[in-house]
């Protein structure tokens, strides 16, 4: 099984070496292990991925070595300032080009290091290049069934999640005939009405809202711990997706950031993870 590629190059002499070396470390390559005997030296620089591409019919329009990077400008920036330590200003303008587009959806920049050696280096213009192939969930809401549990306590917190996440559901195309709400007196009984909604095969994913504030004894903590963990085994034990959206704040005011006012909308995240976990687990259904 093939395992990785090296690639081997010479350089000319001893400082082309040492100025190879000295470009590679600033740019975070790992260094890779490295030899020396009365013959010469080598060093290895380690990348996460490599490839060897191949081609004929005519020369490459690109450098023999091609280095793929983020962040291709601030790259470009480093490359240049360890040049201005190295070389004299005006080899700098001739040795490093600037960042072009290419015909392959990507920009590229050019160091030529030695007489015999340029490198390339270059950043896709594609936000999914090179990213692993992966089974993710759509965010379209459209033909499936949801449950909302919501707790009656802490009602001004827990209003805003509920108005939260029906705002997900219905941006993402779930019809109010589709969305059931259950309400319980708090937080402690979520777990149930969670699991008696579950069994009933009647929903894609359960929802659950609610808000506990820390007090001055140690019920917060309790609670908080059997709640997660009703929720937790639910879901675990009936397949069906459980969205938490259960706030645990120190103070109300913390609780109002969460639920809107600064940091977002608990809820609202709540219900996106759902459509997603329904989305998932119907893309793996199809795959058995």
């Amino acid at each position: 099984m093939i395992k990785g590629i090296t690639l081997v190059r010479a350089v000319p002499s001893p400082d082309a070496f040492d100025h190879l070396s000295s470009l590679f470390s600033v740019l975070g390559f790992e260094p890779g292990k490295g030899w020396q005997d009365d013959s010469g030296r080598g060093a290895a620089f380690l990348a996460p991925l490599a490839n060897l591409e191949l081609v004929t019919g005519r020369a490459p329009a690109v450098p023999p070595i091609l280095i793929e990077v983020t962040q291709l400008d601030h790259i470009h920036a480093i490359v240049g300032q360890w040049m201005n330590t190295h070389l004299r200003t005006e080899e700098v303008a001739t040795k490093l080009s600037p960042v072009e587009p290419t015909h392959w959806n990507s920009r590229l920049f050019t160091v030529q290091l030695t007489p015999d050696l340029t490198l390339g280096f270059w950043q896709s213009e594609n936000p999914l290049h090179g990213r692993p192939e992966a089974i993710e969930g759509d965010l379209s809401a459209a033909g499936m069934r949801f449950a909302i549990v919501t707790a009656r306590w802490n009602a001004v917190i827990t209003d805003r999640l509920l108005q939260g996440s029906l705002d997900a559901l219905h941006r993402s195309g779930a019809g109010k005939q589709d969305i059931q709400i259950v309400r319980v007196p708090g937080a402690w009984e979520i777990p149930s009405a969670a699991r008696t909604l579950a069994e009933s095969r009647q929903y894609d994913a359960i929802i659950t809202l609610g808000c506990l504030l820390r007090g001055e004894t140690a019920h917060y903590e309790a609670i908080y711990t059997e709640v997660a963990r009703g929720i937790g085994q639910s879901q675990q034990e009936t397949g069906v997706p459980h969205a938490f959206g259960v706030l645990t704040c120190e103070t109300l005011e913390q609780a109002l950031d969460r639920a809107g006012v600064k940091a977002g909308n608990k809820g609202f995240e709540a219900a996106i993870a759902a459509i997603e976990m329904v989305s998932i687990q119907r893309k793996l259904s199809v795959t058995e």
